[in-house]
């Protein structure tokens, strides 16, 4: 399951919580509420898993933007030392070269950034999404024992007037 689903889940249970008369609080399902907990926890490594596919794809497109570097590099220093043997045309072979390497390392450049762009978006995006259910269970998790403080001092009460 999508960890945004999750997280739709976590905001729906929270919105289908009865509410404590004359408080902000809640009452939520607790086998619920861990249920989804116990979800997002299995979840939230298959969300890492997917950030690292991202850099692995990442790397796969670098390494191919520098194997067609080379490539294009060795064809230019071919093609340059086949001009350089023409006297008449040999510091027109030598421009062409210096063009093609500045080409080819300016694409590698382009390519490199963009994989690096990308993964940064996809990996900012999900640090956000960690960072907001964080916040989500928390306050769940603050609300649920906020609860719990306020049932167990009636609990103790009565507690010590038994029959």
């Amino acid at each position: 399951m999508d960890i945004l689903q999750l997280i739709d889940r976590l905001e729906e249970l929270f919105n289908d919580a009865k509410a404590v008369p004359f408080t902000h609080n809640v009452v939520v399902d607790e086998d619920k509420m861990l249920e989804l907990i116990d979800q997002m926890r299995i979840t939230i490594p298959e969300e890492v898993k997917k950030a690292q596919q991202v850099v692995a794809q990442r790397d796969r497109v670098m390494a191919q933007a520098q194997e067609e570097a080379n490539r294009t590099l060795q064809i230019a220093r071919d093609k340059a030392d086949q001009l350089v043997q023409k006297d008449m045309i040999a510091q027109e072979a030598q421009r062409r070269a210096e063009q093609i390497l500045s080409q080819a390392r300016a694409e590698a450049e382009a390519i490199r950034a963009d994989a690096d762009n990308y993964v940064l978006d996809t990996l900012m995006q999900l640090q956000e999404q960690i960072e907001k259910m964080g916040s989500q269970v928390a306050n769940g998790i603050r609300m649920v024992q906020e609860d719990q403080m306020r049932k167990a001092p009636v609990s103790g009460n009565s507690g010590g007037f038994e029959n």
